[in-house]
């Protein structure tokens, strides 16, 4: 089971949330099979850390590249997360 809900949108993004009791521990690294870009609509201190670097605090309204085949993970903060993704296949 994911950590997440999601649902596609009408202009065929994905809306993905982070419910508030999501375990931390279910935020693992992972890699995706094609280049995404993530839009923050609500977290708060909710982070982004990428292979080889700190954490980023993930801030609404900004957006986010993470390259394929790229190993991150999100990690938690207070209360829950909901982000906007666009898949960009190559």
């Amino acid at each position: 089971m994911l950590p997440f809900k999601e649902t596609k949108t009408k202009e065929g993004l994905f809306l993905r949330e982070f419910d508030k009791d999501t375990d931390s521990e279910e935020l693992v690294w992972h890699r995706d099979r094609e280049d995404r870009v993530v839009t923050i609509i609500e977290g708060n201190n909710w982070q982004l850390q990428m292979d080889n670097e700190l954490p980023k605090i993930l801030e609404d309204g900004q957006k986010y590249f993470i390259p394929a085949k790229e190993y991150h993970r999100v990690i938690k903060g207070d209360g829950k997360l909901k982000v906007l993704i666009e898949k960009r296949k190559k």
